[in-house]
């Protein structure tokens, strides 16, 4: 229950008002199929334009069925956008859509729909597509990124109920948050990392242009905290601290949460995100082993991301980060040393996921001749395929609980919390401990 709105399509939305093309965004974030199926037999669009990723890819190609057999709704196109398409654009056009877009979807989609508005049938000329043609994809020349994302109209957040957000984290966590981007794209390598939408790239909004945004928000809508959804908030100092100025030069006072690297931070770093409101920050650090981190191209060392997450909460400022296990070539000696790290460092938050390929990653292509689980393409996503592992996939599952009650263990005895807690994840972590041994052992025999 941390619901955050569709900003990719309200981006689109607002960039097609501005260019004089009307639109409505039906938001399924708090609705159900039936709902959604009645307002497009009631409104019947020409156009039906839907965000596709790896969680919403099975609902999306149900809302397609829906589509083309629908018959009030015969002349209605379907367009797919999102960063699942780009690496599944025959099978998504195989399964009913008239078009998949590629990459960022502002400029894409103008001239797609002024194409559609003219009755001009001429899709080929249009850059950035794969176009339905006789039951067959015909993909069109890639479109270059937007030079210049400060051009971008602000998202249309208005055609969202966005009180529905608020009251979702409000009773689950006790604040509300807001999303907000600043970037697109990231320079890194991350060999588990998708980048179909806005590839290999580094664009940045003008802080003053952000720090309206902001202002636009605290204006017109009542929420406690922000999240900046992008993928290195502090990538460049210079533009965190001209963040940090344009903040002050208004006087605007916000609370926020961001995901860099620990590479790109130092002490002034973190005395700036201090300064400009940030509670909390996100550190990638993904394994606690430094074989298992070069594997990933992670180009980071371990020990920095220990001392950053230390130092984060030296300022006063809660630090979280991210772990991923069953990496290929992962032992249960990295997982000591991940566990470890996770000790040592002691976030105040922390994810943990078993690693899954995702198709056009360089993961996927290494593990791929080595899948032993991978579903009918219609039927589930890349997060339901399996690859020839160390250890057997329930491994991880007991791994997971065995990490989880160990650290749980060791905060409560930092803390010097009751017997009782003590007691119980000490049990949990044995156990845990001992079905990672059996398994393990069962699948040597």
């Amino acid at each position: 229950m941390k619901p955050y709105v569709p900003l990719g399509i309200l981006y689109i939305s607002a960039f097609l008002e501005e260019h004089s093309f009307p639109n409505s965004v039906f938001d399924a974030t708090f609705s159900d199929f039936t709902t959604h199926s009645e307002a497009l037999i009631q409104q019947q669009p020409d156009v039906v334009a839907i965000y596709t990723n790896l969680m919403t890819k099975l609902n999306v190609l149900r809302l397609i069925r829906f589509i083309k057999n629908e018959k009030s709704l015969s002349h209605t196109k379907v367009i797919l956008g999102g960063p699942e398409v780009k690496h599944h654009a025959d099978n998504f056009i195989l399964h009913g859509a008239d078009f998949v877009v590629v990459g960022e979807g502002e400029e894409t989609m103008l001239e797609l729909i002024t194409a559609i508005a003219n009755n001009n049938t001429d899709y080929k000329a249009i850059n950035g597509l794969v176009i339905s043609e006789n039951g067959t994809s015909h993909i069109t020349t890639p479109r270059n990124n937007i030079r210049d994302i400060n051009t971008l109209p602000f998202p249309a957040r208005k055609k969202v109920d966005l009180q529905r957000y608020f009251d979702a984290w409000k009773g689950r966590h006790g604040e509300s948050a807001i999303s907000v981007s600043t970037m697109r794209g990231c320079p890194y390598t991350c060999k588990w990392c998708s980048r179909a939408v806005y590839g290999q790239s580094y664009r940045r909004r003008n802080p003053a242009l952000v720090v309206k945004e902001l202002q636009s928000l605290k204006e017109n809508y009542n929420f406690d905290t922000i999240w900046f959804v992008d993928d290195v908030f502090t990538i460049s100092h210079k533009w965190l601290s001209e963040f940090n100025e344009e903040l002050k030069k208004v006087n605007l006072k916000v609370k926020y949460e961001c995901i860099t690297r620990a590479d790109r931070m130092n002490e002034e770093v973190l005395q700036l995100l201090k300064e400009s409101g940030c509670y909390r920050v996100w550190i990638g650090a993904e394994s606690g082993s430094q074989k298992i981190i070069d594997a990933m191209d992670r180009r980071v060392d371990v020990q920095q991301v220990r001392e950053m997450i230390r130092k984060s909460k030296n300022f006063g400022i809660q630090s979280g980060t991210f772990i991923m296990i069953g990496y290929p070539g992962e032992t249960e000696a990295d997982l000591v040393e991940t566990l470890h790290h996770l000790k040592s460092s002691n976030p105040d938050y922390y994810t943990i996921t078993v690693a899954y390929p995702i198709k056009g990653t360089p993961l996927y292509i290494e593990t791929e001749p080595d899948f032993t689980v991978k579903p009918a393409w219609e039927e589930g996503s890349d997060r339901q395929i399996d690859f020839k592992r160390n250890y057997p996939r329930k491994y991880y599952d007991y791994a997971i609980r065995w990490i989880y009650n160990e650290v749980a263990l060791h905060k409560n005895q930092t803390n010097n919390g009751s017997f009782l807690i003590t007691a119980k994840h000490t049990l949990k972590a044995a156990a845990a401990r001992g079905a990672m041994t059996l398994v393990r052992m069962t699948n040597q025999g």
